[in-house]
């Protein structure tokens, strides 16, 4: 039989994981931007130091220059990266009439093939899909996350503003020396778990959308360009990132040729990608480095997804990451963090 002091705690736990649900979900437009904004700041803090370690023979960058040089890489990045995709959803709005002939010609040549009677109304059915309407819907939502970038740059802002005095609160913050050192180990820890992610998912999203921006134009795929990005970005997502990868451009190309030659190589190609990216070079590049369940992932991606979207999909494993850390870090709540991890090792933040 279970103390009233287990019980009330029990309750307490139940209480707590409740309400967090309920201010994820109703603080989502304030949560959100601000997730986004620590993953740029960790992206920055890692790009001031690559910039820190690059050298010309004896020759290397000042220390000052290496946080603008940060800024201005991303900005540029974030300003040719809008510029594409307001320029391919214009495109793609402009060439819409010319794909929903298409999708109908091919639901009537699908319907004749099975031999059905009543080819017509199919055709109407696929008709009813407006891709000039589903294009727009697209365009806004894009237009909703770029509303949302401000707000990250204040963040970011911010969050680089008090970088500089966090020594000050943190020495401020503890009167034990030893507290101190654990909580910046901690700290320093889940910033190396998460850069180590960052950098290896990023490198191998950007090799994931180079082949595929090949094979697309290789094949005449319109806005090649614009789906490799896609596919750049769907390949943060855990599982069925990639699965989405190949989908959207395959759908795309069944719907602007008149042939079904250039959708089947599509497939094959970029499914190959994919499998080998994702099953053999990721895998042997990321090694132990988040040991993670992979049901632990997959519910991760499920709940994030379900609470933030598109957004949540994305961040969903450097949260969890961020979770295994805190609850190996204690002592009571170390067995959760055992549950999470891949092999039921953990390694601990070690205080210097």
């Amino acid at each position: 039989m279970q103390s009233p002091a287990n019980l009330m705690a029990f309750g307490v736990s139940v209480g707590i994981v409740a309400l967090s649900t309920v201010l994820l979900v109703t603080g989502r437009d304030i949560l959100i931007p601000l997730a986004i904004s620590v993953m740029i700041w960790y992206l920055l803090d890692a790009l001031v130091r690559l910039f820190g370690r690059v050298r010309i023979a004896s020759w290397r960058l000042p220390g000052w220059v290496n946080l603008p040089a940060a800024l201005i890489t991303i900005v540029v990045f974030l300003v040719v990266i809008g510029n594409m995709i307001g320029e391919n959803i214009a495109q793609v709005i402009e060439a819409a009439p010319g794909y929903q002939a298409n999708l109908e010609r091919l639901a009537a040549d699908i319907a004749a093939f099975f031999g059905f009677s009543q080819a017509p109304q199919l055709s109407q059915v696929l008709g009813e899909v407006d891709l000039r309407q589903l294009a727009s819907n697209f365009a806004a939502a894009a237009t909703g996350i770029v509303g949302n970038a401000g707000i990250i740059l204040i963040y970011v802002l911010f969050l680089m503003i008090e970088q500089r005095s966090f020594d000050q609160k943190m020495k401020a913050m503890f009167d034990d020396d030893r507290r101190e050192k654990e909580f910046r180990a901690l700290l320093h820890h889940m910033q190396s778990q998460i850069q180590s992610y960052l950098w290896i998912k990023t490198a191998m999203s950007l090799l994931t959308g180079v082949i595929s921006y090949a094979i697309l134009l290789a094949v005449g795929v319109d806005f090649a360009a614009f789906w490799a990005f896609v596919i750049f970005l769907l390949n943060y997502i855990p599982t069925i990132g990639s699965l989405l990868g190949v989908v959207f451009p395959a759908l795309l190309t069944l719907v602007q040729f008149s042939t079904p030659v250039p959708f089947v190589i599509v497939v094959a190609a970029l499914g190959v990608t994919q499998m080998t990216i994702g099953n053999f070079i990721e895998p042997r590049v990321m090694g132990s480095t988040l040991n993670l369940s992979p049901l632990v992932v997959i519910l991760s991606l499920v709940i994030w997804g379900s609470l933030w979207g598109i957004v949540g999909a994305i961040l969903c494993v450097p949260i969890t990451v961020i979770g295994m850390i805190v609850f190996a870090h204690f002592e009571k709540t170390r067995p959760i963090a055992v549950l999470l991890s891949g092999n039921g090792k953990i390694s601990l933040a070690k205080s210097t």
